[in-house]
């Protein structure tokens, strides 16, 4: 069975059937796990392989690319969440020129049936789909009576009375307000990624760091209390930077964290970046020492933070 697949065009993947749930899953919020557990769940009751359907870039990547909307989860988060939330194999399609002149029609019989044996289709409320979002759910049940499968679609995830979604978490992100986040993700707002090498200028500084590259637009941008998963068997203190370095002239975003009381080799292991506190926006100061003064002053009140929130836990 194909765990992960990325074109539309191919042989039939899934010649015994699936059940198919489709969407964008940025950020895999309370929302889009309902919707994946619940394909998952059919897909059980059916002994049926569970696929769980995306697009990279996402759509509205592909059509602001001077302004591309701000992400949450990268292409391998997404994967490796959907794989945990049961989906038996996942499809990040290449969304290109072609796919987006696709429509609705071709996109249910190339994919949905040619490619996947589609017998159900579950979709989140709302969802579009095909060249000028011309498909959705009338679309599908009635090609669904014509072709052989059922399509229907979850009800809105609500909290405080406001359905879960991808823009209120990127609200709640930009203003720092991580439990909001928390809330309507179902868990900690973190990145995960594999150590690169930088040019090691916080080792010079006296703050060595543990480099993430962000080849997107990210959602938040500052100076963060965070702990780091996958150093030890517990999380690790860590004061993190989010953006592009304006004192270096940088310009591409780069998560920088820096491990308390930590000495060791990083590079090439896979790590967690889970963002507790924002500490201030990010600066461009005059000179190396002033920035250094100011990463004391940071990496002072995140061990603090950090501490207190670990009492509270144990207590």
């Amino acid at each position: 069975m194909s765990r992960l697949f990325r074109d539309v065009d191919g042989g039939a993947l899934f010649p015994h059937g699936s059940v198919v749930c489709i969407g964008a899953f940025d950020g895999l919020h309370l929302g889009h796990r309902a919707l994946v557990r619940h394909a998952v769940a059919r897909a059980r009751d059916l002994s049926l392989p569970a696929v769980a359907l995306s697009f990279e870039p996402l759509p509205r990547e592909f059509f602001s690319r001077d302004l591309p909307p701000p992400r949450l989860t990268l292409a391998r988060g997404k994967y490796q969440g959907l794989r945990d939330l049961g989906a038996d194999s996942v499809g990040l399609l290449r969304f290109d020129a072609r796919l987006s002149a696709m429509s609705a029609e071709e996109f249910v019989r190339k994919l949905l049936i040619g490619r996947l044996g589609a017998r159900e289709v579950w979709i989140g409320p709302d969802f579009r789909f095909g060249h000028r979002r011309g498909g959705d759910l009338p679309l599908l049940k009635q090609m669904g009576r014509e072709l052989g499968f059922s399509a229907d679609e979850i009800e809105p995830v609500l909290l405080q009375g406001e359905r879960v979604s991808s823009t209120r978490i990127r609200e709640a992100l930009r203003s720092g307000d991580f439990t909001d986040a928390s809330r309507l993700l179902g868990r900690a707002y973190s990145i995960g990624g594999r150590v690169v090498r930088g040019k090691q200028l916080g080792r010079t500084l006296g703050f060595p760091t543990a480099n993430l590259r962000f080849p997107k637009v990210p959602a938040l941008s500052g100076i963060y209390a965070t702990w780091v998963h996958g150093v030890g068997e517990r999380p690790h203190a860590s004061v993190s930077s989010f953006g592009t370095r304006p004192t270096v002239d940088g310009v591409e975003p780069l998560l920088e964290a820096h491990l308390f009381d930590f000495d060791g080799d990083l590079y090439g292991r896979h790590i967690e970046v889970e963002f507790v506190a924002k500490l201030r926006d990010e600066l461009k100061f005059p000179d190396l020492p002033s920035l250094t003064e100011q990463m004391q002053r940071d990496a002072e009140t995140a061990r603090r933070l950090l501490s207190e929130q670990r009492l509270r836990a144990t207590a």
